[in-house]
C-alpha cells in the first residue's frame, strides 16, 4: 500500500486523521515526481462524500512536488473500533506535452490503454484519537478500544451526567461496550439507564 512508484513517491503512506466528532479533519500528502517528465496525478477514494480532496489532480513539474490536502468531513458518530474501511487511489502517468495547466489534459488521461503507463497506489485511512481524551491508564489499546473498568466504575458510568463521563466521542466508545443502555435527560443531566 502507498509508498514509492518509479513515477511519484507519497509520503506519508496512510492517511492518518486526529478523529474528533463533530469536527472536520485535515492530513496532508506530499506528492513528489521522481523523473524528469511531467507527472499528471488523479485521486480517488471509496467515500467520495465523506472527503474533500484538493487538489484532486494536478500536473507536478520534474523533480517537482505537490501538496494535496485531505479533508474528513465532521462525523456524527466514531467508527466500530476506530477502524476505517475507506481507502485511496492515486493514479499517475508521464505527460508528453509540457502542459502545466490541467484543464488543457485530455479527458482519457487516466484510462487504461495499451499504450499508456498508469502507476496506481492505495492508500488506508487511519483514525487517531487526540492524546489528552481518554486517560492512559484506563485503555489498555486505543487500536482495539478495550477498557478496563471494574463494576463499580460501570455503575459510576450508569449514573454519571455526561460532563461527568466526558466528551461525545468517549460517550459513543462507552455505549459501544456496555451492556445495551440508552441516553436520556433526567432533569438536567443526561443519564444511562
Amino acid at each position: 500500500m502507498g509508498g514509492s512508484g518509479t513515477l511519484i513517491s507519497i509520503y506519508p503512506e496512510d492517511l492518518t486523521f486526529l478523529f474528533e466528532l463533530d469536527k472536520r479533519c485535515y492530513c496532508n500528502l506530499k506528492v513528489v515526481n521522481n523523473s524528469e517528465h511531467h507527472a499528471a496525478f488523479k485521486v480517488k477514494t471509496t467515500s467520495p462524500r465523506k472527503y474533500f480532496v484538493r487538489p484532486n489532480a494536478s500536473i507536478i513539474q520534474p523533480w517537482d512536488s505537490c501538496t494535496i490536502t485531505i479533508t474528513l468531513q465532521a462525523q456524527k458518530e466514531c467508527p466500530p473500533n476506530m477502524q476505517c474501511k475507506d481507502k485511496f487511489l492515486i493514479q499517475s502517468t508521464k505527460l508528453v506535452a509540457t502542459s502545466t495547466d490541467m484543464d488543457e489534459i485530455p479527458p482519457n488521461t487516466f484510462n487504461k490503454e495499451v499504450d499508456k503507463v498508469i502507476e496506481e497506489m492505495k492508500l488506508k485511512v487511519v483514525y487517531t484519537v487526540p492524546s489528552g481524551s481518554f486517560d492512559d491508564s484506563s485503555i489498555t489499546s486505543l487500536g482495539s478500544m478495550s477498557f478496563k473498568l471494574g463494576s463499580d466504575d460501570l455503575t459510576m458510568l450508569r449514573n454519571a451526567s455526561i460532563e461527568e463521563v466526558g466528551p461525545p466521542h468517549l460517550r459513543t466508545l462507552c455505549c459501544s461496550w456496555l451492556p445495551p443502555c440508552r441516553w436520556y435527560r433526567k432533569g438536567k443531566k443526561e443519564v444511562v439507564a
